[in-house]
């Protein structure tokens, strides 16, 4: 008797504004040769750029919602957790053994993901892939936060009322715009490495140590701040707060470094937190009329005090950005590299030889199983569950 092939499901995104699809057409082969089915909502992939005929052409089967919710594995850009008001609508079509992954915001969202467990789902939240070598492939945070990088660069470009690169020209020399970025993580060095590509000198920080090689091999300076983090990564490679005191310190110190410089580009956030403020009103009045402000940790609170979500403001002349979802601005690419991460994710962790049996003690399956059997069952989640039913 043939072995009717596990079904993956690829639903239509409905947070606001989220044009990404959680796979592309080319994906579809590599899974198919792993025994897997594929079946697409129509329109899915409409506003990356990835038509239904894409897909079919790839032997994805084109189906409704419902069809999708009754596949085995589902894969989402954005789970209920980061979807709250919208994704709550699916929370029926979910059934028990089914196995969702996607992003979850699970370390702020807790209570949405319990609704979901609720259900007898087994989610995996990509957000805690671990940051590992072989986990490398399905780190949806560096493909997201590469896109981020280079895409606030430009809009940093476009609304700075200057050129970036130096010009010498029969008029006279144009001097460079200076550009300083705040954390040297993977968006961090994206914005360093297209900032320079379009001629600007650019200056970075970052609290490691172990960034300034990183950044000086794109080029660019890492600003010396006379300070001492300790121990600034957690376990997972993932920033971690370093207390009131020491942020106060570098608020002061950032504040005379952004004085000279005319595009600020921040990027320092924690997961589970709220991003620390290192960008004062004070510093945005340091800054010359006409300078611009590209805060990447908008979606947590924000790196700049003046910051709003989503919105742009102007204050002492300095105009502030606070996108919270700028991979979304470039779906096509985006949807790409993550539905790479998701491919990967499966054939790892829960598909092998045809069969759907997750590795449950495989480091990277454990690292980001949310919940299992009706409950929630990740550490950090639980204790994030913990202190807001006490609080």
């Amino acid at each position: 008797m043939e072995t009717q092939a596990i079904t993956v499901g690829v639903a239509r995104e409905t947070f606001p504004g989220e044009t990404r699809i959680a796979l592309v057409p080319q994906c579809v082969p590599v899974l198919q040769s792993a025994g897997l089915g594929i079946v697409v909502e129509a329109g899915a992939g409409d506003r990356a750029g990835y038509q239904d005929a894409a897909f079919v052409e790839h032997g994805a089967t084109i189906g409704s919602r419902d069809e999708v919710f009754d596949a085995q594995v589902l894969l989402q850009v954005r789970t209920i957790g980061a979807n709250p008001e919208a994704g709550r609508a699916d929370l029926d079509r979910h059934r028990e053994g089914q196995i969702v992954v996607g992003m979850g915001d699970p370390l702020s969202a807790g209570r949405d993901l319990v609704e979901l467990a609720t259900r007898g789902a087994t989610v995996f939240a990509m957000e805690l892939i671990p940051r590992i070598a072989r986990a490398q492939s399905m780190d949806v945070l560096s493909s997201q936060s590469t896109i981020a990088g280079y895409k606030a660069v430009l809009m940093a470009a476009d609304r700075l009322p200057k050129l970036f690169p130096m010009l010498t020209t029969a008029a006279g020399t144009v001097a460079p715009a200076r550009v300083f970025v705040i954390g040297a993580g993977v968006a961090g060095l994206q914005s360093i490495a297209t900032a320079r590509r379009l001629g600007a000198m650019v200056e970075a920080y970052d609290v490691r140590p172990a960034a300034q090689e990183e950044v000086e091999s794109l080029g660019a300076k890492l600003v010396p701040l006379p300070l001492q983090p300790g121990d600034a990564e957690d376990a997972s490679g993932y920033a971690k707060e370093l207390g009131e005191a020491f942020y106060r310190r570098q608020q002061e110190h950032l504040t005379r470094t952004v004085a000279g410089v005319d595009v600020v580009v921040a990027n320092a956030a924690i997961p589970g937190a709220l991003a620390p403020i290192l960008l004062t009103e004070e510093g945005v009045h340091a800054m010359a009329v006409g300078s611009v402000v590209v805060d990447l940790a908008a979606a947590r609170g924000g790196n700049c005090a003046l910051t709003r979500p989503d919105e742009t403001v102007l204050e002492h002349g300095v105009t502030i950005y606070g996108p919270t979802n700028l991979p979304a601005t470039v779906p096509f690419h985006a949807s790409q590299l993550y539905a790479r991460n998701l491919m990967n994710f499966v054939k790892l962790a829960l598909v092998h030889d045809g069969v759907l049996e997750p590795a449950w003690e495989d480091e990277v399956v454990r690292a980001t199983l949310i919940a299992r059997d009706g409950e929630v069952v990740h550490p950090r989640v639980l204790a994030q569950l913990e202190e807001v039913a006490v609080s």
